[in-house]
């Protein structure tokens, strides 16, 4: 986003309360020994709010963000329950990725040398089967891995999870924007019932509920991110005249830059009408109102999440539901004349803690509308002149990423395991390079950087996903 001091982001949410002594949990003396030699001198606040009740055999859905300290949250609740005389694998925690599923074997080992002899195993995608095959062989207490590869070792019978105790979903948004929910929903059938569950997440969607509601008991929730407040979200209105108005949707995309913008208009026509202005601007803009079919929804709000359009234009019916992480601006076109669906409209940006934008363009006509929104929401308005948007780039706004559609879904049982290693390890794009995966019944979508889309398209097309040719194309407008 432009980095003019104009753009300076809205305060950051208060610290949270200062952590505590592990000793107050507990945990065994070697544990603790352990922790210490380790540099663990306080819990971090994740630890403090959840390790309480994992350690007391709750159930538990843990909102925190990457970086928090959650790995030795379910770690050490995990190594409470493991009886390491038992060979078996006691423990499954599933990750979104292979680097994550590195990263927990890792840190589990670490906090797991208090105890002589615990076998860590990591079952990942992208790896060779034949040693995975060999190393279970020989058993494992704790096994750490992605869900397509845990699902390919349960159908060959290699993996046993009859004396597992807790499960793990790690990054559980994460693996759910991949397309995991049935690979994990299937995988937890086929644990044991009487087991702890515990959920990590950064964000909360509807999945999240699903899951819950699916193979869960009576689970504790633990929130620590400041929910959405006005804060972290600044508004700035402009006053238009009709003719200005759509014109001025793509001085505020070319001033501010953001990455991703959702724009709403009152109207089905005016959606049309403004899709068709910024694309004939060059910016990648898509459009979601109610006279577009299922298929065509899927598609836009797929290339829409996974960054390969920069704007979507929407009318507040077709909107409901919508939760798009990383949303940095919201434009009300339109002055909406219902307070309540401006709050809803705004709220969309800002999420977690991240910062947002909203702006509401207005002409004379609908400053009576603003004053209402001012009344019911108790905030003065912050006004800025047109003449101050500027072109903050030479460079066009363009979406970091483009989607590849690959005819092809679950009904082909592809998983987005065998998607990314078909690109990764067959064709030789690095992870970083790709994107969102998300698997429908008959098409499956995968995000990958802007720059390496023919590429990809091209290779891709002569390689084989899941051991098989496959037929694809690059989404466009």
């Amino acid at each position: 986003m432009n980095s003019d001091p104009d753009f300076a982001a809205p305060a950051p949410a208060p610290a949270l309360a200062t952590s505590t002594a592990f000793n107050s949990l507990p945990l065994p003396p070697a544990t603790l020994e352990n922790l210490q030699r380790l540099g663990y001198d306080a819990m971090t606040p994740i630890q403090a709010a959840s390790l309480p009740l994992a350690l007391a055999g709750h159930d538990l859905i843990a909102q925190a963000k990457t970086g928090s300290g959650k790995t030795a949250a379910f770690a050490l609740a995990l190594l409470a329950n493991l009886n390491p005389r038992r060979f078996a694998v006691q423990a499954l925690v599933l990750c979104p990725t292979r680097e994550l599923a590195d990263q927990v074997t890792q840190e589990v080992r670490r906090l797991a040398r208090a105890e002589d002899h615990i076998k860590v195993l990591t079952l990942c995608g992208g790896a060779t089967m034949r040693p995975q095959l060999a190393s279970l062989e020989h058993g494992a207490h704790i096994v750490v891995g992605t869900p397509g590869r845990i699902m390919d070792h349960l159908e060959r019978g290699s993996l046993q999870l009859d004396a597992l105790n807790t499960l793990v979903l790690d990054e559980a948004d994460r693996m759910l924007d991949m397309g995991f929910f049935d690979d994990m929903t299937t995988i937890a059938k086929q644990c044991p019932k009487p087991r702890q569950t515990l959920l990590f997440s950064a964000t909360y969607p509807e999945g999240i509920a699903k899951i819950s509601a699916a193979f869960m008991r009576d689970p504790k929730e633990v929130k620590l991110l400041a929910s959405h407040t006005a804060t972290k979200i600044r508004q700035r209105f402009y006053e238009v005249t009709e003719a200005q108005r759509l014109h001025t949707v793509s001085l505020l995309l070319n001033h501010y830059r953001p990455v991703s913008t959702l724009a709403f208009c009152n109207t089905k026509q005016q959606c049309r009408d403004l899709v068709e202005v910024l694309r004939g601007q060059g910016f990648a803009a898509l459009e979601l109102h109610g006279d577009l079919d299922q298929r065509e929804r899927d598609q836009v709000l797929v290339r829409f999440a996974n960054r390969s359009a920069s704007v979507l234009v929407a009318t507040d019916i077709a909107a409901r539901g919508l939760d798009i992480e990383q949303l940095e601006a919201v434009i009300n076109v339109d002055i909406t004349p219902d307070p309540a669906t401006h709050t809803h409209r705004i709220g969309r940006t800002g999420r977690v803690d991240q910062a947002g934008w909203a702006f509401s363009l207005a002409s004379m006509d609908e400053m009576g509308r603003v004053g209402q929104i001012e009344k019911a929401l108790n905030f003065s308005s912050e006004w800025q002149p047109l003449d101050a948007l500027t072109n903050a780039s030479d460079q066009p706004l363009t979406p970091p990423m483009r989607t590849l559609q690959i005819v092809g879904g679950r009904k082909e049982k592809i998983r987005p395991g065998d998607v990314l290693g078909a690109l990764t390890k067959d064709l030789g794009f690095a992870g970083a390079q790709i994107g969102k995966i998300n698997i429908n019944e008959f098409s499956t979508y995968v995000a990958v950087q802007a720059d390496i889309a023919q590429d990809a398209l091209r290779k891709l097309a002569a390689g084989k996903v899941k051991g098989r040719s496959v037929k694809l194309r690059l989404l466009e407008d």
